[in-house]
């Protein structure tokens, strides 16, 4: 399906030279007597790259990718790939670290995230916007231990590294956002 300047939005996937490009951002500029000139700043779904790229013609026109986003859930890992059940189909999708990358650190068994497919085949996951994992180690606060601001490093079930506040203990459940890798709140 074709589509115009007009019709781009952020987190809309084009195809572009056979590969998937996520547009992060757009603009467009028109001069007085001259073309107008399209600027996109895009990530290539498959390798993750990111790159800004000019269009300057009157009838710019994108084709979609055909991408699809399944609901799944991660079963379990073998060390080399990674295992996920789509919730409707019940088909399996194995994905490899080097796809996965910093999501790792979010994952954990059970998990709901969405596989993204192009051209039926499993590219990458979309996390949740925010998971909640358990502190499996931290240091202990002392009272008036506060010369960084008042937060700690945790490492979490997951073996991600966080900055948590000082009242965080071993054994706390924690809400992280998977979009900066930062703590948000305690859960319990």
């Amino acid at each position: 399906m074709s589509i115009n300047f007009s019709d781009l939005s952020r987190g809309l996937v084009i195809e572009l030279e056979n590969q998937p490009w996520e547009v992060m951002e757009y603009e467009r500029h028109k001069m007085q007597q001259r073309a107008p000139v399209t600027r996109i700043k895009m990530k290539n779904l498959l390798t993750g790259a990111v790159l800004e790229r000019t269009f300057q013609r009157y009838d710019t026109g994108f084709t979609l990718a055909d991408i699809d986003n399944r609901p799944t859930q991660f079963l379990y890992t073998d060390g080399n790939f990674y295992y996920f059940m789509d919730q409707e189909t019940f088909e399996q999708y194995d994905l490899t670290k080097e796809i996965l990358g910093d999501s790792l650190g979010y994952l954990k068994e059970l998990a709901l995230v969405d596989v993204v497919l192009y051209n039926g085949r499993a590219i990458s996951v979309r996390m949740p916007t925010h998971v909640e994992l358990e502190v499996t180690d931290t240091p202990p606060s002392f009272r008036g231990d506060t010369a960084q601001g008042g937060n700690k490093p945790a490492t979490l079930e997951t073996g991600l590294r966080v900055n948590v506040p000082m009242f965080i203990t071993p054994g706390t459940i924690i809400r992280v956002d998977t979009r900066t890798g930062e703590y948000t709140e305690r859960v319990s």
